[in-house]
């Protein structure tokens, strides 16, 4: 926008807002007209958003990165906000830097009025959003940050998540939102099951690599390590400052719940079963996520044929990254963003290769994601809200 539009934008009234063109408007431009009389105003009226958007468990980690990315975009507004624990506050008493924004105040899920709402970030914890979402008003665009419809197979979901399904037939619905593998699925979904962060950096390097048989489907070693961010928001001892800073800490060795989303969408690309060894680790940082793996490649096959395939396959993506040969990923480089940076090394053992793959947990790996997943859904350019300028350091 010019800037004397910028100095006219506090005049604007509902009525006066208009979009001009819908294929400027998905890629994020905005123009506005305003009346003389505006100036005359002393009180700016909000305008209403093209898209109504309700945050459910807005008091989380996830719900608070909902809200701030929301900020940047100009066609998405809250219209609900829940937290049963901080029902009838408001959220800038949660959320202090988050104040500038004008948001509703937080009410419990019991007394959401969902008839002024479009759309759904749910960031409600796992095990809990089954129900509610089987009970919200059936034309309402989800997408849930939970695990509980990320596994095709219901049963997988109780061995690892210690309960049965209790939405089986929203779990058929749900489409598995990793954007830049399942952009076409996505865009015509009514319920998407949003990545979680270790398979997100995890699939978006292995996955193309699988699909064009460019590595072994055994053998593949995981070692992945996220800030603390990640635990949740949930007061639990064992993320205590005491506890977690000046070290590591391996945790879910051999039974992390993200084993079978992971090996979910491996052997999807490869089209048989795949195994693999992972291990996460809790490290003294509040956001940001480390994937190292280790994979044996095709025969034939080097790190340059590897690093090449994914400079193809991602070159006109916008959020993922290849980088240039011998170009270390840092989790510094991406945080704040929704940004992936990947890339290969050859390992000491001859026939192996090391891909880095770094994300910020709470972008990439939760809410940046929705974002672009919701985007998708209501048919704008998936990157709208998402591009600025990642925090340093």
């Amino acid at each position: 926008m010019a800037s004397s539009t910028f100095s006219s934008v506090s005049c604007l009234f509902k009525d006066e807002l208009k979009i001009l063109n819908l294929k400027k408007r998905n890629e994020g431009k905005v123009f506005v007209k305003c009346s003389m009389r505006c100036s005359m105003s002393s009180k700016a009226q909000k305008p209403q958003p093209e898209v109504r958007i309700g945050v459910l468990g807005a008091s989380g980690y996830t719900g608070s990165e909902i809200v701030r990315l929301l900020a940047n975009h100009p066609h998405f507004g809250i219209t609900l906000m829940t937290a049963d624990r901080k029902a009838g506050q408001p959220f800038s008493s949660v959320f202090p830097h988050l104040i500038t924004q004008d948001l509703p105040e937080l009410v419990a899920i019991k007394d959401a009025d969902f008839s002024e709402v479009d759309a759904i970030f749910c960031c409600l914890p796992h095990g809990t959003t089954q129900e509610v979402i089987k009970a919200l008003p059936k034309e309402l665009k989800i997408v849930d940050l939970s695990a509980d419809f990320r596994l095709q197979d219901p049963s997988e979901y109780e061995e690892w998540y210690g309960q049965a399904h209790r939405a089986v037939d929203l779990q058929k619905e749900a489409v598995y939102g990793l954007t830049e593998i399942l952009r076409d699925e996505v865009k015509c979904a009514r319920l998407v099951a949003n990545p979680g962060c270790y398979p997100t950096s995890i699939q978006l390097p292995l996955v193309p690599l699988i699909k064009a048989n460019l590595i072994q489907l055994g053998g593949i070693i995981i070692d992945s390590k996220s800030g603390v961010s990640g635990a949740g928001r949930g007061a639990k001892e064992a993320n205590l400052y005491a506890e977690i800073a000046e070290g590591i800490y391996s945790y879910g060795i051999t039974r992390h719940r993200h084993v079978p989303e992971i090996e979910q969408g491996l052997s999807e690309a490869a089209k048989s079963k795949v195994t693999v060894s992972f291990t996460p680790h809790l490290m003294p940082m509040i956001r940001g996520m480390q994937s190292t793996i280790y994979v044996e490649m095709a025969p034939g096959v080097t790190t340059e044929d590897l690093h090449q395939h994914l400079k193809v396959i991602y070159k006109e993506e916008e959020f993922v990254r290849v980088l240039e040969k011998g170009v270390v990923p840092r989790t510094h480089n991406v945080r704040g963003s929704n940004y992936c940076h990947i890339n290969v090394f050859p390992d000491r053992i001859q026939g192996r290769a090391i891909i880095v793959s770094v994300i910020d947990n709470l972008v990439k790996g939760a809410s940046g994601q929705a974002l672009q997943n919701l985007n998708v859904m209501m048919g704008f350019h998936e990157s709208t809200g998402l591009l600025y300028q990642p925090l340093f350091p």
